[in-house]
């Protein structure tokens, strides 16, 4: 925890000062602003491990009816489905900091202790800069403990109603084949609260201040399908259909929008298919988008006007200097950014738009039928896809490193909003909100093969590889004057951790015997590379001491995480005597104990763990009942 005013929690904590009275105040007078006073930090590990608790209670309720009828010899289907689910969830977390408790306890003595050593409102004076041992004992007491610290207690609930009509069949006969149509209509309704802690909504805790906040939304959706058959049973024209398909949302929310799809089937021969599609899409933002309480995380970055004078590294350019300058940090180049950890609180935003995307695809699948007489193959198939999707508006937090780089660079407005510095030059607020943030383009292809082997004696084997390549990934964002554009195949992005692999590989294997099934999935990620933070280059660069050979490449501060492979075993067994209705599950995934490549600007975990698996194996064992 960090304490002062240029700790850049945002919060209380930044408007407390150790009072000279305080009886652990080894400095004889007091830390505040006034003298001189920037930050102070401590690891409050005399408080134990972190500990989240969350209890969840979830109703799921679905019914529905089906049934077919005929009309001028026709038959059509039709279905009818209405869902209901509640989810209630209350969350604790253990150890959590009162910060108000905390000023006091560090305060003027009087605003403790009475006179006569008795405590007020059961104030323990807080010994903030006593020493600590490898195992967590330290000068923080149970007592001092006791006053400063609370459980947390949270709630929050969420409902979700949806009932949907479709109706299917074929209108009417063309020289190649029947027409067929699908059309439907669906409502939804959603909603949700989340009430957190009576500390936090007074802003008293260490953390974000959070208010309750609550909201839903409804949408009405109508859309059709047609399927036309064009040519059939011609030369290198085993079957050519057409297919066409609308939706039109109205959301209450935002209003109205549709989208369309558009594909097209050409089967040239019985082993070759050929097939192309196009298609709008909408994505409208989910409850907490719209309604979510701020959330914070501490992002590892370096301030580009951190010693912009050069004082004890090299003077930054003239024009970020003036910048710098322009954005209120001291003119003199006496800021010093001592805690690379930046708090940026991230939120939800009633004004966000839908998302919107337009994507199309391009596929071969080749099934040769020949492969039936190769000894041990049942059939083969191999499928190669290129697509390419565009999407506007998408719904993100900007990149805090990408905000305030850009912000002290260019001085745009857009970047600058929700930064804010003390009088020393610090930062105490990043506000990165949730937006309709410029775009992502990107294109790649996927490649997958299928095999089956024959039912035989010993069982039956299938095996299934798929491989993804990503030929760009390009995420743009607005500014004042046009868009910042990122090209993101092949790095990682740190903090928040996210990466994007050039290649993504996964192959499974499948062996059947009766009622016994036994899976084994590799799965591949490729290196990515990740740009070094200027903190591990030693004092020159804001840093405490050199660590640059965590650097791979410390000449051009980058960092490569290796590829990895991982891989899962799963054995589920399906006794006959149930009739195939109860299935016993036991696995272990990352059988193998691949370690996760170590990740330099990943503040939380020093890995991504949105991409690699946590360190260690998993075993798991579950049992499936159908009734």
């Amino acid at each position: 925890m960090f304490i002062g005013p240029d700790a850049g929690n945002g919060n209380l904590m930044d408007t407390i000062t150790v009072d000279a009275t305080n009886p652990f105040n080894p400095f004889g007078q007091t830390l505040s602003a006034e003298t001189g006073f920037v930050f102070a930090g401590r690891r409050p590990l005399e408080a134990g491990p972190r500990i989240f608790e969350q209890n969840v209670d979830t109703w799921y309720l679905n019914g529905g009816l089906k049934g077919d009828f005929t009309f001028e010899e026709r038959k059509f289907y039709w279905d009818m489905h209405a869902t209901f689910s509640e989810s209630r969830g209350s969350q604790r977390k253990f150890g959590a900091f009162n910060s108000a408790k905390l000023k006091q306890a560090l305060g003027p003595i009087d605003q403790c202790l009475n006179s006569d050593g008795t405590s007020i409102n059961g104030c323990v004076p807080f010994n903030f800069f006593g020493g600590q041992g490898p195992d967590g004992t330290g000068s923080i007491t149970q007592e001092m403990l006791d006053f400063v610290t609370f459980v947390q207690k949270d709630e929050s609930e969420s409902e979700l109603f949806d009932f949907t009509a479709n109706i299917s069949g074929d209108l009417f006969k063309l020289p190649a084949g029947w027409v067929a149509f699908a059309g439907g209509v669906e409502h939804r309704k959603r909603e949700g609260f989340f009430q957190p802690d009576a500390v936090v909504v007074a802003g008293e805790s260490a953390g974000v201040p959070s208010t309750p906040t609550q909201g839903g939304f409804n949408v009405d959706e109508v859309y059709g399908e047609i399927v036309l058959p064009i040519l059939a049973d011609a030369p290198m024209f085993e079957y050519l259909e057409a297919s066409f398909a609308a939706r039109y949302s109205d959301y209450s929310t935002f209003g109205g929008n549709t989208t369309v799809k558009a594909g097209l089937n050409w089967r040239m021969t019985e082993d070759f298919l050929l097939r192309g599609s196009y298609s709008e899409g909408l994505r409208a933002p989910g409850i907490g988008e719209l309604f979510g309480a701020a959330a914070r995380f501490d992002a590892t970055l370096e301030d580009p006007c951190s010693d912009f004078l050069g004082t004890t590294g090299n003077a930054a350019p003239p024009e970020i200097q003036a910048n710098c300058i322009a954005l209120g940090v001291p003119a003199d180049g006496s800021f010093e950014q001592l805690n690379s950890q930046i708090s940026a609180t991230v939120g939800g935003n009633l004004d966000l738009e839908p998302e919107t995307s337009d994507s199309w695809s391009i596929s071969s699948v080749y099934s040769p039928q020949w492969a039936a007489n190769i000894a041990g193959v049942e059939s083969m198939t191999f499928e190669l896809t290129y697509w390419n999707i565009d999407i506007d508006g998408a719904i993100q937090a900007i990149d805090p490193e990408v905000k305030l780089n850009g912000c002290v660079a260019t001085l745009d407005p857009v970047l600058c909003s929700g930064i804010s510095r003390t009088a020393g030059g610090a930062i105490n607020g990043l506000n990165i909100q949730l937006q309709n943030i410029g775009g992502i383009e990107t294109d790649g292809l996927d490649f997958s093969m299928d095999y089956n082997s024959p039912n035989t004696d010993f069982g039956q084997f299938h095996a299934n590889i798929l491989a993804t390549w990503v030929n760009n990934y390009e995420e743009s964002f607005p500014t004042a004057t046009g868009t910042t554009t990122i090209e993101r195949v092949g790095t990682e992005q740190g903090d928040p951790e996210k990466g994007w692999p050039e290649w993504r590989i996964q192959a499974n294997l499948d062996w059947s015997f009766n009622t016994v099934t036994v899976n084994f999935t590799a799965r591949y990620i490729d290196g990515i590379t990740e740009t070094c933070p200027n903190s591990l280059f030693g004092v020159s660069a804001g840093g405490i001491s050199d660590l640059s050979s965590l650097c791979s490449d410390p000449d051009n501060a980058t960092n490569n995480l290796s590829s990895k492979i991982y891989g899962d075993l799963q054995a589920t067994w399906r006794p006959e005597m149930f009739d195939d209705r109860i299935g016993l599950t036991v696995g272990i995934n990352n059988i193998f104990q691949t370690d996760p490549p170590e990740c330099v600007s990943c503040a939380l975990n020093g890995f991504d763990a949105t991409l690699y698996d946590v360190p260690g194996r998993f075993g798991y064992a579950q049992v499936n009942v159908k009734f």
